[in-house]
């Protein structure tokens, strides 16, 4: 209430002291009239009072239609009485000194004007005030508005937390249950396998299988609810070493595939070599299940782009539908209908454990495809703090990796 009234006093202190020197211009002849004769300087003074106070009654009147904030009405009210004040202690001070002619007529025009300078100074003042304030504001609303989005994404990531460790714990716990079924649904088929017909033998094998792929599900969906919070710290980690490690695993199954794996030379990326390890594993797995009628033919490199490096996993192999291509990294979608049945990633969830593993690094996993034409499983990952980092070895095997 306060300032509604200091707002709307400061606006009707301009009115007013434009008021009065309307007034006062407009008697300023009538007493300088000898005789009944208007003269000319009483004329001139009263054209210059009066023009100054309309100044200000127009002023005031525009005051709530310009860009000021009402807050700061006051502002130019201040700065109006204080050109009025100056001219005044002025022209005292001149008067003091030397005999001004007229010292009233003098100080009512030269007052009016100051006002008048005074307006245009507040006006200005008060414009500068009010961006200021409006910053101010825009500011605090900035900040509420981060204030906001901050609790959100800490309501956010307790609630992934509190979603990762009930996935951890519901996993964790069945799988005891599917190790039992599995465990006596064989020994079912080893001690009464000789009183089962075809039939009943069948039927054991599609439970046993069932149990084998649930309890891979099961291991899968552990393995993705611990990749924040079970993997190590990131740090510097040739991925070159890790990728011949992964190499060295596939050993038989390469030979076996008379396969031929080859790679560029791979750099030190900023990582957890545990899970680059799983992504490698699981990409190269890929390339390998699908490569058609033909051996597999797979090349892995890396190239620079900025402050990260972009890593390719290519096959020659049939290629993915472009259908499949955005919903390949859900938990459980599958990139063919036949990887069930080839016993690759049994768990439907590698490709998404991926994502998430690259997604923990910075970085984001995409995958180019054409049916037929192969396929390019793109990921990218940050570099190494040392602006000289680049590939640091090539891995060899006898099966062709160059």
């Amino acid at each position: 209430m306060s300032l509604i009234r200091s707002n709307v006093g400061g606006r009707r202190s301009i009115l007013a002291l434009g008021a009065l020197y309307v007034a006062a211009g407009v008697a300023w002849p009538l007493t300088q009239v000898p005789a009944g004769l208007m003269l000319r300087e009483g004329l001139s003074i009263a054209v210059l009072t009066v023009g100054a106070g309309i100044a200000l009654l127009y002023g005031g009147y525009r005051l709530p239609r310009t860009d000021v904030r009402p807050e700061f009405f006051g502002t130019v009210a201040g700065w109006c009485l204080r050109g009025v004040a100056a001219m005044i202690g002025i022209l005292l001070f001149l008067e003091l000194l030397v005999d001004l002619n007229d010292a009233v007529a003098n100080v009512l025009v030269l007052s009016s004007l100051a006002s008048v300078a005074g307006f245009a100074a507040g006006l200005y003042d008060a414009r500068a005030k009010t961006r200021t304030r409006e910053l101010e504001l825009r500011n605090r609303e900035l900040e509420r508005t981060k204030a906001d989005l901050e609790d959100a994404i800490d309501r956010l990531q307790t609630s992934n937390e509190r979603l990762e460790e009930f996935v951890y714990a519901a996993s964790h716990d069945l799988q005891e249950p599917m190790r039992m079924v599995s465990s006596y649904l064989q020994l079912l088929e080893r001690r009464y396998r000789d009183d089962l017909d075809e039939d009943a033998e069948e039927f054991i094998d599609f439970a046993v299988g069932g149990a084998d792929r649930m309890q891979a599900m099961i291991e899968s969906l552990l393995a993705y609810s611990r990749v924040s919070t079970g993997g190590e710290p990131l740090g510097p980690t040739d991925a070159g070493a890790v990728f011949e490690t992964v190499l060295d695993d596939f050993g038989s199954r390469i030979d076996d595939a008379d396969a031929r794996v080859s790679a560029d030379e791979l750099p030190t990326v900023r990582a957890d070599p545990t899970q680059l390890e799983r992504v490698f594993r699981q990409l190269l797995s890929n390339a390998l299940a699908y490569s058609g009628s033909d051996p597999p033919r797979v090349r892995v490199g890396a190239d620079r782009e900025g402050d990260e490096w972009r890593f390719s996993v290519v096959d020659e192999g049939i290629g993915i539908e472009s259908e499949y291509q955005d919903r390949i990294f859900d938990v459980f979608e599958r990139m063919h209908a036949s990887e069930t049945a080839s016993g690759n990633d049994r768990g439907g969830i590698g490709l998404a454990l991926c994502e998430r593993i690259v997604e923990r690094h910075g970085g984001r996993i995409w995958v180019e495809s054409e049916v037929g034409e192969g396929a390019t499983f793109y990921f990218t990952l940050p570099a190494t703090e040392d602006a000289s980092n680049g590939p640091v070895r090539t891995s060899k095997r006898d099966n062709g990796l160059t």
